[in-house]
Formats: C-alpha cells, structure tokens, sequence
C-alpha cells in the first residue's frame, strides 16, 4: 500500500523557516516527478512546489519563488521542502504527492502555521 507521510511542520514567527519531509514507503517514487502542495482554512487545495525524477529541474509557485527550495533524496525515497522567510499567508496544511497529484496518495499533511 502506498503511503506519504509529511512531517516537520509547526509553529514559526513570521520571517523564520522551517523544513518538510515527506517519505513515501509502499513503492518507489524516484521515477516520478514530485510536488508539494497546500491548503489553507476556507480555500482550495495549490500547487506549491514540484521536482523532476532526476532532480535536475524544480517548478515553484510564483507566491513562494525566491524562498522556497525543493529537493529530493532517491535513495531514501523522500523529498523535502526548506521553507524561508515565512509569511502569515504560507499558513497551511502542506500535503505531498505525485506531481500532477493521484487522489489515492494523499497523506494526512503537515501543518503550518506563521504568527505575525
């Protein structure tokens, strides 16, 4: 059975940072490109952050561009998100999954919270 389990959120001031893992057991996730997502109270579910299956090439989004770094471990089937300069507005639930996303592989996220 196929499993995501985000990890590493919390409780952060603005302008401090914060890393998400994500591990996936279950099969291997190194031939796929992998994404970050998030869902913030009242809105709908974005795109966040993606990495192609060699690492060579990451997509972000343009609210998080210039702070936000995503990376991945193969070996150890596992992608991570380094979080910089948080803001209010990056309050959220963040989720991992295949980039575009598989409704089935969806985690229970991590979640995100930035005072001001």
């Amino acid at each position: 059975q196929v499993q995501l389990v985000e990890s590493g959120g919390g409780l952060v001031q603005a302008g401090g940072s914060l890393r998400l893992s994500c591990a996936a057991s279950g099969r291997t996730f190194s031939s796929y490109t992998m994404g970050w997502f998030r869902q913030a109270p009242g809105k709908e579910r974005e795109f966040v952050a993606a990495i192609s299956r060699s690492g060579g090439s990451t997509y972000y989004a343009d609210s998080v561009k210039g702070r936000f770094t995503i990376s991945r471990d193969r070996a150890k089937n596992t992608v991570y998100l380094q979080m910089n300069s948080l803001n209010p507005e990056d309050t959220a639930v963040y989720y991992c999954n295949k980039d575009p996303p598989i409704r089935d592989y969806w985690g229970q996220g991590t979640q995100v919270t930035v005072s001001s």
